[in-house]
């Protein structure tokens, strides 16, 4: 679903009748943050985890400045980064999955675990990725 969009009518999750209550437990739900060398990376891995569902949403964020160590030197380089909205029980699945499709010798791939969200958003992350 595409954030920042105004709610369409609909199947929308966010025309949900629940959209408006408390924050519903998302434990079994996590973020995972990667990043790419350019944004034609991270969207052919990104559409490869929602088309294969192992991610309901994927988020490319174009144009960050990576400033890092890498073989002794102190690096700076122009990337892109994925947040991915999957199912913990998926994390293993799609870290193996991004290191297939992934350039980089050692990419980036972290788990963030969630607490709590928007019920209907959180229903919607479910159901795409079952």
């Amino acid at each position: 679903m595409p954030e920042g969009q105004p709610a369409q009518q609909g199947n929308h999750p966010m025309n949900s009748e629940t959209a408006a209550d408390a924050g519903a437990d998302a434990t079994d739900l996590a973020f995972v943050y990667m990043t790419a060398a350019s944004r034609a990376d991270a969207a052919r891995i990104g559409r490869a985890l929602v088309e294969e569902r192992l991610a309901a949403c994927v988020n490319i964020l174009d144009g960050m400045t990576s400033i890092y160590r890498w073989q002794g030197a102190v690096e700076e380089s122009a990337e892109a980064v994925l947040i991915a909205k999957t199912r913990r029980a998926l994390f293993d699945r799609l870290a193996a999955r991004v290191r297939e499709l992934h350039g980089y010798e050692v990419p980036c791939i972290l788990e963030l675990p969630l607490g709590r969200g928007n019920p209907a958003y959180v229903d919607w992350l479910r159901e795409g990725t079952g």
